[in-house]
């Protein structure tokens, strides 16, 4: 059985930091390739951060480029999401999820999905 759960979340200031983790059973990340999206209040889910299992490739979404960093720990089966200079905007409920194989596909394209956490950023 596969699950994903996230932890990490809660409120904090503009400009600050914080880091999601996302404690992974079921899956190998040589197997699946990892990605976190998001959801705000009244929108859709956005992609926003990608590691491929095959080259370990990170891919980003333009609006947290240069601010978040994606990276697992095989050891510890869990992937993190470093997330730093956080803005208003960045508000939103957090997932993980698991994509079998070497693409990082959209969020329908995903295979496993965690519950979810939430992410408030206050000015």
């Amino acid at each position: 059985e596969v699950q994903l759960v996230e932890s990490g979340g809660g409120l904090v200031q503009a400009g600050e930091s914080l880091r999601l983790s996302c404690a992974a059973s079921g899956v190998t990340f040589d197997d699946y390739s990892m990605g976190w999206f998001r959801q705000a209040p009244g929108k859709d889910y956005e992609g926003v951060s990608c590691i491929r299992s095959t080259d370990k490739s990170t891919h980003y979404v333009d609006s947290v480029k240069g601010r978040f960093t994606i990276s697992t720990d095989n050891a510890k089966n869990t992937v993190y999401l470093q997330m730093n200079s956080l803005k208003n905007e960045d508000t939103a409920v957090y997932y993980c999820a698991a994509a079998a194989g070497s693409t990082c596909p959209e969020y329908h394209g995903m295979d496993y999905w965690g519950k979810g956490i939430l992410v408030t950023v206050s000015s």
